[in-house]
């Protein structure tokens, strides 16, 4: 059932998040410095097109990425980082795909998700702040994946 498998990863996503964003030493892979050889990186281990949406006009820039093991294969974590230390991390899935759902909402601990489905890939973009604020993030990154 897409449902359960989109619950599953929004799930694994809040978890790599928590492992993940606090890590101020090697938080991850590639660094954003690095974006084009990410993304190649990326989409090549994926098999399908990977992109970092640009968050700057929302305070949030790309800290980096890195490969995660998912439910199914691999993942791709982008990271981003605001002035004040916050972080965000979007996390993209092949786990997903051929569905399509809207924004669901779930919380793990102190880290909100928003997650949706979308062509190839299933997306959860989490951080521990408030929903409002995930939310209007998250509208973003789907604006800009839309391209």
């Amino acid at each position: 059932a897409p449902e359960r498998a989109a619950a599953s990863y929004a799930q694994r996503a809040a978890v790599a998040h928590a492992v993940y964003a606090p890590d101020m030493g090697r938080p991850v892979e590639v660094g954003g410095d690095n974006e084009k050889a990410l993304v190649t990186w990326l989409t090549k281990r994926l098999g399908a097109p990977v992109s970092a949406p640009s968050l700057s006009a929302l305070g949030y820039e790309l800290v980096g990425g890195r490969l995660l093991p998912g439910g199914a294969g691999p993942v791709a974590l982008f990271m981003y980082g605001a002035p004040d230390g916050q972080r965000l991390t979007l996390y993209v899935t092949r786990e997903a795909a051929g569905g399509q759902t809207a924004f669901q909402f779930t919380q793990e601990g102190p880290v909100r998700v928003f997650y949706w489905a979308e062509g190839p890939f299933g997306y959860a973009l989490s951080g521990a702040v408030s929903r409002e604020e995930l939310q209007r993030v998250s509208q973003e990154v789907y604006r800009q994946l839309q391209g």
